[in-house]
C-alpha cells in the first residue's frame, strides 16, 4: 500500500480539523435555544448523530467507487435523520452539508464533487423551504408580528443564496488546495525522475570515458611495454656468457615490463563497461570466484539466491564491487577464508563479501580508490554501501541496489 507522505498527511488532517471545527459549531447550534424551532431541540438524539458524523472522518474511503457512493449515502441518510429531530433548523443543516461537500473533494474527482455538492444543495433548499416554520400559532405561542409572509420567504432566499455562495466558495478553495498539491507531488515525482535521469547519464559518460582511456591505455602504453619487453628479451640473447651483472639488472627488467604489461591488461579489462561479457550475473561471477581461487588458492563459499535475471547495469555494478572486493582481499587481507553472499529481496539486491584477514580502520583509510569506488558505484544505483572491519578481525563489505533501478 502506498504510504503518504508527510505533505499529504497535513493536508488530510487539516481538512478534518475543519470538518471538526463545523461540526463543533453544528453542536453549538443544536443545544442553543431557537425562537424560530417548531419544538425544542433535542440534543440526546440529535448530538450522538453529530457526532457519528464526525467520527465516519477518521476514515474516508478513496479507492473502491462503491464503498465512496455508500459512505455518502450514509451521511446524507444521517443528516436526513436530523430533519424530525433537531431543533437548530436554520443553523444546523448548512454546516452538516458543507462537511459531506468537503468530504466529497477527498474522494471523487471534479465531475463526482459536482454531484455531491448539487445534492447538498439541494437537500438544503429542500430543508429551508419546508423546515422552516411560517407564521402561526404554535404550542400557544404567537409569532412575532413584523414575521409575515413576505418576510420568511425573504429569509429563505437569502439563506439559500448564502448557502449556494458558501458551497462554491468553499469548492473552489478545497479544490484549488487539492490541485497545489497534486501539483508539488507531480514536481516531486519529476524532480526524482530527473535525478535518476542524471545519474544516468552521468553514469554512461563515465563508462565511455573509462573505455576511451583504456583505447588509449592499450594502444599507447600497452605497446610500449611489450616492445620493451621484446627488447630486453633480444638484449639477453646476444649478452656475453661473463657479465652476470648486466645479466641480472636485464632479467630483473624484463619481468618488471611483463609485470607492468599483466597490469595494464587487467587495468584495460576492468576499465572496459561490458563487465559481464553478454553473460548472465551467477555465471560471471563464478569466472571470477575461479579466477580468484587460481590466484590466492582460497576457495570461497558462495551462496547466490537470485530469482529472475537482472538489468544490465544492476548487474554491471554487483560484478565490479565484488570484483574490487576480492582484488582487495588478494593483495591486502592475508586471509584464508572468504564467504561471498548474494541474494535478492524486496527492497533490492544484497550483496555481502567477508574475509577473516588482518583487517583494517576504515576511518583511517582515506586514500583507497577501491573503496571509493565501491562506494560511488553503489550511491550511483541509489543504493546503500558500507564496511565493518578492525584491525586483527577481519572485514565485511555489504552493498545494497534497490529493484527500483531495473525499470530504468
Amino acid at each position: 500500500m502506498k504510504q503518504l507522505v508527510p505533505a499529504q498527511r497535513n493536508f488530510f488532517r487539516l481538512l478534518l480539523y475543519l470538518e471538526w471545527i463545523l461540526l463543533g459549531m453544528a453542536m453549538l447550534t443544536e443545544t442553543v435555544p431557537n425562537p424560530m424551532n417548531r419544538f425544542e431541540p433535542s440534543p440526546l438524539i440529535a448530538l450522538p448523530i453529530i457526532l457519528m458524523l464526525g467520527l465516519m472522518g477518521l476514515h474516508v474511503p478513496k479507492k473502491d467507487l462503491l464503498a465512496k457512493l455508500l459512505y455518502t449515502g450514509l451521511e446524507f441518510g444521517l443528516i436526513a435523520l436530523l430533519l424530525p429531530l433537531a431543533g437548530g433548523a436554520v443553523g444546523l443543516f448548512p454546516i452538516l452539508y458543507l462537511v459531506v461537500a468537503i468530504r466529497s473533494c477527498t474522494m471523487f474527482q471534479p465531475p463526482g464533487r459536482l454531484v455531491v455538492a448539487s445534492l447538498a444543495f439541494i437537500s438544503f433548499v429542500l430543508t429551508i423551504f419546508f423546515r422552516i416554520i411560517t407564521p402561526e400559532k404554535h404550542a400557544g405561542k404567537l409569532p412575532p408580528p413584523e414575521f409575515d409572509g413576505n418576510m420568511i420567504w425573504t429569509l429563505k432566499l437569502n439563506a439559500t443564496v448564502t448557502f449556494g455562495l458558501t458551497l462554491v466558495f468553499v469548492l473552489l478553495l478545497v479544490n484549488a488546495l487539492l490541485s497545489e498539491r497534486q501539483s508539488r507531488e507531480q514536481l516531486t515525482a519529476a524532480n526524482e525522475q530527473l535525478r535518476q535521469y542524471a545519474l544516468r547519464i552521468e553514469n554512461q559518460a563515465t563508462l565511455q570515458e573509462r573505455n576511451r582511456i583504456a583505447r588509449e591505455i592499450h594502444d599507447s602504453l600497452g605497446h610500449l611495454l611489450t616492445a620493451q619487453s621484446i627488447q630486453l628479451e633480444n638484449a639477453l640473447l646476444f649478452l656475453p656468457p661473463d657479465a652476470e651483472k648486466t645479466r641480472s639488472f636485464l632479467t630483473e627488467s624484463r619481468q618488471l615490463g611483463s609485470n607492468a604489461l599483466q597490469e595494464v591488461r587487467q587495468s584495460v579489462a576492468t576499465l572496459r563497461s561490458d563487465a559481464l561479457q553478454g553473460k548472465p550475473l551467477d555465471l560471471a561471477i563464478a569466472h571470477l570466484v575461479k579466477s580468484f581461487q587460481q590466484t590466492t588458492g582460497i576457495v570461497p563459499e558462495v551462496i547466490t539466491e537470485l530469482r529472475s535475471p537482472l538489468a544490465n547495469d544492476v548487474g554491471t555494478a554487483i560484478y565490479r564491487i565484488l570484483q574490487e572486493a576480492l582484488t582487495n582481499i588478494a593483495k591486502h587481507a592475508e586471509a584464508n577464508r572468504v564467504s561471498l553472499q548474494l541474494w535478492e529481496k524486496p527492497d533490492g539486491i544484497h550483496l555481502r563479501v567477508e574475509d577473516n584477514g588482518h583487517g583494517f580502520n576504515p576511518g583511517q583509510n582515506t586514500t583507497g580508490f577501491g573503496l571509493k569506488g565501491m562506494r560511488e558505484r553503489s550511491i550511483v544505483m541509489g543504493g546503500q554501501f558500507s564496511i565493518i572491519s578492525q584491525p586483527q578481525t577481519g572485514c565485511q563489505i555489504a552493498a545494497v541496489i534497490p529493484l527500483s533501478r531495473h525499470a530504468l
